[in-house]
């Protein structure tokens, strides 16, 4: 992430008279020296008073995500401490040294203590790449941008900008024991709301495992089979129905089960059937 004191006003930056950005001032700078040569901790505290709307701005890049204004600006706040404590002047802006270190912090609260569900860092770091592109954009477009907005404001597919938007209900997922939005009664839970496992899944997949061997029985014991776990008749009834003998009707289906079930172990139909 590129962040460049430039683009970011704050009270070590104020607006010259003719448009220019001025040079840190020298109450800044003195207080940085009296805090590093001096160790002088109220300069340092002074220090971080002045920076606070630099802080503040920062923090507010992320307001998009559901986290709290008061600790987003906490963390920004430690990380504007914790860049007063490493920096050297000899490389350069205390501004421009200043505000990537604010942006880790933050982005580091984010990655180690916000997410309340397991996400992979790459899906992380999205979120947060989208989540200052709508920051970024809203204010240029003046409304809510789009998905494809930002998929041309980060160089993201629309696929994966979706996924990224999506993510902020793994940042603060809602408690199962939560009341559920519109429940006449009010006792009713999100958990609730949730669907049990459908049986008949397994069956799908059942289904196109045996298919093949199924439809290469001979056609009268395809019947038997229809008729024993379709319709659900007694061995009695197939035989009366078929034409044969209780016991032919029983062998019948203990040779049929036994090619279906090597199918669905996943024996070719055509072997099955040739044993």
């Amino acid at each position: 992430m590129s962040s460049s004191a430039d683009t970011l006003p704050s009270p070590l930056h104020p607006e010259s008279s003719g448009g220019a950005r001025a040079p840190a001032s020298d109450t800044e700078e003195r207080l940085l020296l009296d805090y590093q040569q001096r160790g002088a901790l109220g300069a340092r505290e002074e220090l971080v008073h002045r920076m606070l709307p630099l802080t503040k701005r920062l923090a507010g890049r992320y307001r998009h995500t559901g986290e709290s204004q008061d600790d987003l600006e906490q963390v920004a706040c430690l990380g504007l401490i914790k860049a007063i404590d490493r920096y050297d002047p000899d490389v350069g802006s205390f501004v421009r040294y200043a505000v990537p270190n604010i942006m880790g912090e933050l982005k580091r609260h984010f990655r180690d203590k916000g997410w309340g569900m397991r996400v992979p860092r790459s899906m992380q770091e999205r979120f947060l790449r989208v989540n200052e592109a709508i920051n970024v954009l809203s204010g240029e477009l003046g409304r809510s941008p789009t998905p494809r907005d930002l998929a041309r404001h980060t160089g993201l597919k629309i696929e994966d900008v979706v996924e990224a938007l999506e993510l902020s209900t793994a940042y603060s997922p809602a408690a199962l024991d939560a009341p559920f939005t519109g429940a006449e009664d009010g006792d009713r839970t999100l958990g609730d709301s949730l669907g049990a496992e459908d049986p008949g899944y397994a069956a799908v997949d059942l289904g196109q495992a045996v298919t093949p061997a199924f439809r290469a029985l001979p056609a009268r014991e395809q019947t038997i089979i229809k008729l024993r776990f379709m319709d659900d008749l007694t061995q009695s009834e197939i035989a009366e129905r078929v034409g044969v003998s209780q016991m032919h009707v029983s062998r019948l289906l203990r040779r049929s089960l036994d090619r279906l079930g090597a199918a669905a172990a996943g024996g070719e139909a055509e072997s099955a059937i040739a044993r």
